[in-house]
């Protein structure tokens, strides 16, 4: 089998896109995602405990949509 390099895995690409999602939030509550490190520590990580829990609501949603996408075209 051929690896291609361009090619990310699954795993990748959905790491990639909870960051993406964390970030937004975090850019949603004031803060700037490359900064939050100067932020007091307790409030570092209340902030990034709820980027996380928004970034997993919007993960279970995506798969959720794609289940649904999968299901009503024929998919087992």
């Amino acid at each position: 089998m051929h690896h291609d390099p361009d090619v990310r895995p699954m795993e990748d690409l959905m790491a990639h896109l909870e960051q993406l999602l964390m970030d937004d939030f975090i850019r949603m509550s004031g803060h700037d995602p490359a900064r939050i490190h100067e932020l007091p520590a307790a409030e570092r990580d209340v902030l990034l405990r709820h980027a996380t829990a928004y970034a997993a609501a919007k993960l279970a949603e995506v798969e959720s949509r794609a289940h649904y996408v999968h299901e009503i075209h024929g998919g087992h």
